[in-house]
């Protein structure tokens, strides 16, 4: 016969050991706080690319002339005194290189187009920076086209804003039209002399010529706190529907014992997070909700094993049937953690940045959860169930389930 190990022996020490490490964090986020990150807190996001300066395009003449650069073509608006308005489009499908397209930008009378470097007008065409005027004049107004052969990095591009405080950088776009999101915690009173001051440090570092912002915006203080607010109503939203499936699975008691398992492996998590003031981002966000999942799932494996063993196992009370259905998950539970761990171990070793804090919180999470689907939610069945015993009935492999002094609903 098969050794049922007594795990309700460990509940009143799990137990305490959960709530000394759950005070310990909710008092460590009280005194330190959480470490937003920039998803939660007012900033700017920049987009760059590195790229090649193919035209510069300067104007001079009493009108006022401006170019409009977009994915399909070049259109130069003439208006004001001493020219007659109109606009001179100029598809990318009639020309082919960067000189033919000058070529036609010369026509227009005080306009010059200089080349900066011949190259064949790829298919997106030609972008210029955000918020760049469009007016020419004698201020050159750049027409880049993306480097396909660069081998600039996100490290890169991180390092030469390294004097700038609360900043993440990473990849965005494809390999032919790579490109970099910056995001950076500032302030509104500060933003402008902090993004003239990035900008900067991003032409000292890769050239005037080879940096374009191709979008650049402000995340406001009232956004940050909306979206904190949604984030705790999806966290919690989350935890109900849970409780409404477990219900109708299994009992009221079973379903409320999933959920305190996850509502602990979250607060785990968090008290993790406040400890090593990790970055608390929307990347940390979906670490803890890919948790909740796992938790549940884990969970849900030992209290259908309970069920059943309900209904097959001889034993006399509650307790012998929980810890034999434990006894039972043991091994499904150790493999499934450690499958998943060698997995998340390998991002956590072998990669940076937000993916390696992602990885770092599921590691930590995913003890949690196995733990929890053990001890945390098994106590709490077996306080609920305590007074509760079995008796043999007239077939010997069915056992019927009853109060110790009213009868009560088998788990259903």
């Amino acid at each position: 016969m098969k050794k049922v190990i007594q795990f309700s022996k460990f509940f009143p020490c799990a137990v305490i050991l959960s709530a000394v490490i759950i005070i310990a964090g909710i008092a460590s986020t009280a005194t330190r706080g959480i470490n937003f990150g920039l998803d939660f807190k007012p900033g700017m996001i920049e987009e760059i690319k590195i790229a090649d300066t193919v035209l510069e395009v300067t104007y001079n003449g009493t009108a006022t002339v401006s170019l409009d650069v977009s994915e399909n073509g070049v259109d130069v608006v003439v208006s004001g005194i001493g020219e007659e308005n109109r606009t001179e489009s100029i598809p990318y499908s009639s020309v082919e290189t960067v000189s033919e397209l000058a070529a036609k930008i010369n026509t227009v009378n005080g306009v010059s187009a200089h080349i900066k470097k011949e190259v064949v007008l790829p298919r997106n065409g030609l972008f210029v920076t955000s918020g760049a005027s469009k007016n020419l004049g004698e201020n050159p107004l750049r027409l880049f086209v993306a480097d396909e052969n660069s081998t600039v990095t996100a490290d890169e591009v991180r390092d030469s804003l390294k004097d700038f405080a609360n900043v993440d950088v990473k990849e965005i776009g494809s390999e032919s039209e790579k490109g970099f999101q910056i995001r950076m915690g500032v302030t509104g009173e500060e933003s402008k002399n902090v993004q003239a001051e990035a900008n900067k440090a991003l032409t000292d570092k890769f050239g005037v010529e080879k940096i374009v912002i191709t979008k650049s915006d402000f995340i406001g203080a009232q956004f940050s706190q909306t979206l904190i607010r949604d984030s705790i109503i999806l966290v919690l939203a989350t935890l109900v529907l849970i409780f409404i499936y477990s219900a109708i699975r299994f009992h009221w008691d079973f379903a409320l014992a999933a959920v305190i398992a996850i509502i602990h492996d979250s607060l785990i998590m968090v008290s993790f997070i406040s400890f090593i003031q990790m970055e608390f981002s929307t990347t940390t966000l979906a670490a803890i909700l890919t948790i909740i999942g796992y938790s549940i799932n884990a969970t849900v494996v030992i209290l259908d094993r309970v069920r059943s063993d309900i209904k097959v196992v001889e034993a006399k009370t509650f307790k012998e049937i929980l810890n034999s259905a434990l006894t039972s998950t043991l091994s499904r539970s150790i493999i499934t953690t450690l499958t998943t761990l060698f997995a998340v171990l390998a991002l956590f070793f072998f990669t940076t940045g937000t993916i390696h804090d992602f990885s770092l919180a599921l590691t930590v999470g995913l003890i949690s959860g196995c733990y929890s689907s053990i001890f945390i939610a098994g106590a709490f069945i077996l306080a609920v169930r305590k007074n509760q015993k079995f008796q043999t009935v007239s077939n010997p492999n069915v056992i019927q389930f009853r109060a110790e002094e009213d009868e009560v609903d088998d788990v259903d």
